[in-house]
């Protein structure tokens, strides 16, 4: 017997449009830190978004620097992998990854319309946009965590914790 789907559409009929804006200029930084946004599309409606940062390690300005000046969260992913003087992966870092390439991926952000979490959708989605942009790359780098406070779920849990 066939259980009728919760998700508001098909979702062999989402898209990913994946682009990248650069200025054309000569800072060290632009070459050091690009941003990828990814929207996530069904019947070309924007149902959800994703950012990803390609961390060139061997161009431009020091990645660690460049990292900790643009947020947060790329400073703290910084922190965990790279040598503030040189920019370079730490010794550690640069021994558990096979030398592939000579950036990171870092997956910064996912985001995906209520009516559409909870199936798995999002892993999945991002592992197709992970598939797309990590050509070069060396690793793959995420922060896991919920950002999103706006489900009742996560409301009472917040509440029910402060």
């Amino acid at each position: 017997m066939n259980v009728p789907s919760s998700l508001p559409g098909d979702p062999s009929e989402l898209r990913l449009r994946i682009s990248y804006t650069g200025d054309l200029t000569d800072i060290p930084q632009d070459d050091t830190l690009e941003r990828w946004d990814v929207e996530i599309l069904h019947e070309e409606s924007k149902v959800g978004a994703m950012t990803f940062y390609r961390v060139h390690l061997d161009r431009g300005a020091n990645a660690y620097r460049t990292m900790e000046e643009a947020s947060a969260e790329l400073d703290e992913t910084a922190q965990a992998l790279l040598d503030p003087d040189t920019g370079n992966l730490t010794e550690d870092a640069s021994t558990s990854l096979p030398y592939v390439g000579s950036a990171l991926l870092v997956m910064d952000r996912v985001t995906l319309d209520e009516q559409w979490r909870g199936h798995g959708l999002g892993p999945i989605l991002a592992t197709e946009a992970i598939h797309r942009l990590m050509a070069g790359c060396r690793g793959i780098v995420c922060t896991p965590g919920v950002t999103d406070l706006t489900s009742d779920r996560l409301r009472n849990r917040r509440s029910s914790t402060g």
